[in-house]
């Protein structure tokens, strides 16, 4: 998912940026439901913000999607805390840098329920369900999000570091990261296709464009256009160089064509384990949306803290 690198779904899964990533699963949440009584606007005062960012910036619909997947080691918005004299948060790590963004549009969805519901919505459940209106305003699938998430009074820069699967990451490693952490190879191919959105920075696919040769020559020499062969790092290019703003399977067609950007997403059509896969989602998009959405709820669900555990910020970049 997508999702390290230059943001949007930079990314994912930076992939996760991907993709992304991960804790143990938890079935503590509950239904969308959570804050009908406490906060009735909640889901709608979300969803309009969202919309009115997208609609000024297409490319921040990938860009939320991402800072979700980048958040879900626990899914308690530990990666929107700043850092302080006393505190190193996450924005830092390697794969958030100068890439994870979309603060700004969380603020305002924080300071617009604070004032009409206060202390009652998570940073953390804002990031779960601005991932998903962000991808229907793309022309995703919906899917419902489980709510009940409190806020992380801590983050990790070392966790950030070492747990989001990088771009560099050969078929083996990915499926291994993504298994670490409850996930099958298919759901790792899914969450992959949150790359159909998004754009990714020249120092995360140089590598490829200059070195590979799974790739489609027309397709290496245009990219090269914009990623020099040295200097250029935050240069970006699309992650779907077809419809790099549309919810769609063009990235796993892509991929059948030997246009992945990444070397992490072309490892998931080389003659592995996951070529079937790719295959099916490029030639039915419906099944690809359909099992997206079951892979983030999934995702949504990793480790929350609930109950008692954390609090609910008032200020989504620090704590209380």
């Amino acid at each position: 998912m997508a999702p390290k690198y230059s943001n949007g779904i930079r990314f994912l899964f930076c992939l996760v940026s991907f993709v992304v990533i991960f804790g143990k699963a938890s079935a503590q949440l509950s239904s969308e439901n959570f804050y009908a009584t406490t906060c009735s606007s909640a889901l709608s005062t979300i969803k309009s913000a969202v919309n009115s960012a997208v609609s000024k910036e297409r490319r921040m619909g990938a860009s939320l999607l991402r800072l979700h997947f980048h958040d879900c080691f626990g899914c308690d918005a530990s990666i929107l805390l700043d850092d302080t004299s006393s505190f190193t948060g996450e924005k830092t790590a390697a794969p958030n840098s100068n890439s994870v963004r979309g603060f700004e549009v969380i603020d305002t969805i924080k300071s617009q329920l604070e004032s009409s519901c206060p202390g009652v919505v998570s940073c953390a459940d804002i990031v779960a369900v601005a991932a998903r209106d962000s991808v229907v305003a793309l022309g995703g699938s919906s899917w419902s999000v489980n709510l009940g998430r409190r806020d992380s009074t801590t983050a990790s820069l070392t966790a950030a570091n070492n747990n989001i699967p990088a771009p560099t990451l050969d078929l083996s490693a990915l499926i291994t990261a993504f298994s670490n952490k409850g996930f099958t190879a298919k759901e790792m191919v899914a969450l992959s296709g949150s790359h159909t959105i998004g754009q990714a920075r020249c120092t995360t696919f140089r590598t490829r464009i200059y070195n590979e040769t799974n790739i489609d020559s027309t397709f290496a020499t245009s990219t090269r256009s914009k990623c020099p062969s040295t200097g250029g790092d935050n240069t970006l290019s699309p992650l779907d160089v077809t419809s790099p703003n549309v919810f769609d399977n063009a990235y796993f067609k892509n991929l059948v064509s030997k246009k992945g950007l990444l070397h992490s997403d072309q490892q998931l059509f080389s003659g592995g384990s996951t070529d079937s896969q790719v295959n099916a989602y490029s030639t039915n998009l419906q099944t690809f949306k359909t099992d997206f959405a079951n892979a983030m709820v999934k995702m949504g669900n990793l480790s929350p803290l609930t109950g008692s555990n954390g609090q609910i910020r008032t200020n989504c970049r620090k704590t209380n």
